[in-house]
Parts: C-alpha cells; structure tokens; sequence
C-alpha cells in the first residue's frame, strides 16, 4: 500500500485568504521548477497533522497554524504521483513564526493570488488541488 502524503495549502490569512503561497521543485530533475504544495510522506508512527507540522518545519524552517481540510468533491484524500494519496489542509504562517526560507527541497516560495494558480506550472494533480484550495477560499480563476 502506497504509503500517505500531506500537504499545507498556506493562505495569507485562514480569516481573510488572498495568496497561496506555491513552492518550486529543486529536485528530482523532471519535477524541478515545477509548483506544488509543500508537505511530504507520513512516517509510521505519525498522525497526519504531525507529519504536517513536522514537514513544514524540514522544508520551510518554519511553523503554520492549520485552518480546514481541501477534500475532493467526494469528500476523500487527493490522488497525486505514484498512486500516493495526499490530505491537505489550509494553514497560514504562525503569528512571529520565521520567513520561509529555501533548505534544497525547493528552488522557490512564490505567493501567488489565488485567482492566478492557474497560471503556474504544477506537477501533476496539483493544479487540480490548487484550483480546489482557490474555490474553498472564494476565488475561482479567471481561464476556468
């Protein structure tokens, strides 16, 4: 069994969102450039949230406060890569957390409006999870 991914949707505000804030690929060469939302595998011995909280500080030396969860129109966790499943949640950065900063997972962090993910170039289901994470928010792109 293809073992469970999770990812935050960080908005600039849970209360009042705008922006996503969108991350570049560094690696693996076919991905690299390539926008997605940042997050990673749940280890064994881990809740979904605690794999969360613990990917964004590994890939961003950061900490965010987790909002709802972006579930698909079925109500289940996304496909994506690999026959992975992911579970993504809003979150926004912690009150007096740190900037993100680049540790090699990523070439970039990019906010982005959240009438404009369209515009990005996405791996693979992302897109589709980014368009979900615009709707929950109330934006709905413009080319869609």
């Amino acid at each position: 069994m293809p073992r469970l991914v999770v990812a935050a949707a960080i908005v600039d505000s849970l209360d009042n969102p705008t922006q996503l804030l969108c991350a570049a690929r560094s690696y693996p060469p076919e991905l690299a450039g390539k926008f997605e939302l940042p997050g990673g595998k749940i280890d064994l011995d881990e809740a979904p949230l605690q794999a969360l909280h613990r990917e964004i500080r590994e890939e961003m030396n950061t900490v965010i406060r987790v909002g709802a969860q972006v579930m698909t129109e079925e109500g289940t966790w996304w496909p994506i890569l690999q026959g992975r499943t992911m579970g993504v949640w809003l979150a926004e950065l912690s009150p007096d957390a740190p900037a993100p900063t680049l540790n090699g997972s990523h070439s970039e962090f990019r906010w982005t409006p959240l009438d404009k993910v369209d515009t990005l170039d996405w791996i693979g289901h992302d897109l589709e999870i980014a368009l979900a994470v615009a709707r929950t928010c109330g934006f709905e792109p413009a080319d869609r």
